[in-house]
């Protein structure tokens, strides 16, 4: 008895080691749990400020585009400086002369590729009035035969796409001032983006032009194979992508109920016809029946 109570004992309390060990495990997952939960919900939020602050810097930044090589940050500033105060000048697309060479030091030794005609830029202003209000030098001439290009940094920027149109098959080496140049009789040209390969700054064979009247459009459409630096060019409307991908599922919704009805209406009358078809072989049988009776008639006159 003794010995059966000594291994109850023992059994017991093994079991209570066992529970206060599962205890002590689920505690500590709880707490490494809450310990992720909190860690993702700081990550969220640190995210979410971020976002929140880099839409707020693209409101108040400018993209300034077409500038010359020669461009330097103290002729952006004294040319924006009068619609507020600028934080900052960056400049962007530089091709450097040597590979080894960062964009950073090429940007600051002006140590630039030979080929290279162009660079772009963004300016921050402090206020985000003052970066609307710098919109306004949009397509002043910097420099002989460099109209630049000042438009919001802003993802939300809206583009007018009724005054714009796509340009196709145009010379790599083409420069925007060219563009300009070629399509400035039709009207009033806001701007003129093509779009160009980041490390070589080449264009990659089209681009838009943006006018200040759909009149322009019009004019601009009659200029297609045109030809552009020896090239013949393709010009056309330049279609909302999102009414794009829209329209062709509102398009075939009617398409198939049509076509459904139709179905419907073949085989109604593919039925009635054949129905139609059956009395009159059924008829056509006794004829036939009735063909062998001058046989017979025949036979007893002989």
């Amino acid at each position: 008895r003794e010995n059966a109570l000594e291994q109850a004992d023992e059994e017991e309390g093994q079991k209570l080691f066992q529970n206060k060990a599962k205890q002590k495990k689920k505690a500590s997952q709880a707490t490494t749990k809450s310990v992720v939960n909190s860690a993702k919900s700081t990550t969220a939020k640190q995210q979410k400020r971020k976002w929140v602050a880099d839409e707020g810097a693209d409101r108040r930044t400018v993209f300034v585009g077409n500038l010359p090589v020669s461009c330097t940050a103290k002729v952006l500033k004294s040319l924006f400086t009068k619609y507020g105060q600028i934080q900052s000048v960056r400049f962007r697309s530089l091709i450097p002369a040597d590979d080894t060479v960062s964009k950073k030091v090429a940007a600051i030794k002006h140590k630039m590729h030979p080929n290279a005609k162009f660079i772009n830029a963004y300016v921050v202003f402090k206020e985000e009035s003052d970066a609307q209000k710098a919109l306004e030098e949009n397509g002043t001439e910097i420099a002989s035969g460099f109209h630049i290009r000042v438009d919001t940094a802003s993802k939300t920027s809206s583009h007018d796409n009724k005054r714009s149109i796509f340009l196709g098959n145009l010379s790599y080496d083409i420069r925007d001032d060219a563009v300009r140049e070629h399509f400035h009789v039709c009207g009033d040209v806001v701007g003129v983006r093509v779009v160009r390969d980041r490390r070589t700054g080449l264009g990659k064979g089209f681009g838009y032009v943006l006018f200040e009247n759909t009149d322009a459009v019009h004019l601009a459409l009659k200029l297609n194979n045109s030809v552009l630096m020896g090239r013949k060019i393709r010009v056309q409307r330049v279609v909302d992508q999102k009414k794009a991908q829209k329209s062709p599922d509102q398009s075939r919704a009617p398409k198939d109920r049509d076509d459904k009805k139709k179905k419907k209406e073949k085989s109604c009358s593919n039925d009635s016809f054949i129905g139609e078809k059956a009395n009159p072989l059924k008829k056509n049988i006794k004829p036939k029946r009735l063909k062998t009776t001058p046989r017979s008639k025949a036979g007893k006159n002989k």
